[in-house]
Parts: structure tokens; sequence; C-alpha cells
């Protein structure tokens, strides 16, 4: 198999790209870009880190993230599976992606820049709700912002395809299989609705 391994030989198999792809890039929040992204519920958030990539969902009942400046968006970490390779990433490195999507558009909008992660009492006070807050916040500096090619989105169906879910393994299926058995699927796909319900945030 022949791979591609210059950069020059990248360049002039996809060519430059057009105006509007590069017209498009914002450097800091602006009107349009703030409407769209505080529409967002839901975004995937990419690191990397020195024990390689992670790529997280990240999601609210409100805009996932919240803008501090023009300049800066704050993420909080609400309830996961503690494995926190994300955070790991961010402490040691601070290159984060987000991609931004809202049900229903094809579009995705893109935020690409550093992070830092905080535990200040106030700014995790300020995504409180019923008594609860973060653990912790995930503060990011904006480097640039865009919309991304709506193809993928469109290609996939992904709003339009409807539920494609019937005969998918389900996570009891899969910790079954990666354990040999020694936990027991069933159960744990039985008592995960409650679990999560009693433990959203």
């Amino acid at each position: 198999m022949e791979y591609v391994t210059s950069l020059e030989a990248l360049q002039a198999l996809y060519g430059a790209p057009g105006q509007p792809a590069l017209r498009k890039v914002a450097r800091r929040m602006t009107p349009q870009y703030r409407r769209w992204i505080m529409a967002s519920r839901f975004c995937v958030l990419s690191t990397v880190g020195p024990e390689g990539t992670d790529g997280s969902p990240r999601g609210d009942d409100r805009p996932v993230v919240a803008e501090l400046d023009p300049q800066t968006l704050a993420l909080p970490d609400w309830r996961g599976n503690n494995r926190i390779d994300s955070l790991r990433n961010i402490v040691a490195d601070g290159r984060v992606s987000l991609m931004f999507m809202v049900p229903g558009l094809n579009t995705v909008v893109r935020v690409n820049g550093t992070a830092k992660l905080t535990l200040d009492e106030g700014l995790r006070a300020r995504f409180g709700r019923d008594g609860k807050v973060p653990r912790s916040v995930i503060v990011i500096r904006i480097a640039e912002i865009y919309t991304q090619c709506a193809r993928a989105v469109m290609r996939a169906g992904l709003w339009t395809a409807g539920d494609q879910s019937a005969g998918l393994p389900t996570p009891g299926d899969i910790l079954t299989e990666m354990t040999e058995g020694e936990i027991d699927g069933a159960a744990y796909d039985a008592e995960w609705p409650g679990r999560a319900a009693t433990s959203m945030w």
C-alpha cells in the first residue's frame, strides 16, 4: 500500500481551498458564531497528550459551553466514567478542538484552541443545578472558529436516516465480551438507566 508522506504531495493532490473556506474563519466569538454555539447542547471535545489522542462527547440540557469573553469558553466537566482521558491530556498538553452540533442541522461549527482545567469555585457555581456543581471546568482560549463542510453529515444522513440501532451490541454485550463473561452484561444494561437517571449531574 502506498502512503502520502510529504506535505507537497498532499497539497498537489487536493489543491487550494476556495475563498469561502478561508474567509469564514474567526479568531473570536462573533454575533453569528455566538448564536450558533449557544444553540448547541452537544459537542465532541478532542485532545492530545503523551499517551495519545482522545475524543470525548460532551452534552448538556442547555448550551454545552458558556462564553466568559469573546475569546474564552467554559465547558463544565459533568459526571462521566472517571477515566479522565481528556482532562489528563489537557493538563499535559492543552491543545483542543471542539465540534458543535445542533440536531437537524447539517452544519458543524469547529473551535480550535488551547485549554486549561480549573477548580475555581465561582466558575463551578455558575453551572450549578439542584445543589450540584461540576468537579472542574475546562477553560478554552479560542484560536479559531469556523463552520465545517456539511457533506459528512449529509452523507451519513445523521438526522434523517432514522433509528438504526436494531441488532447492535449494547454496552453490556461489549463488557461481557471484553471481560470474557466476568462482568454480567445483561445485569449492567438493566441497571444502567436507573443509575444514569440518579447520577446525571
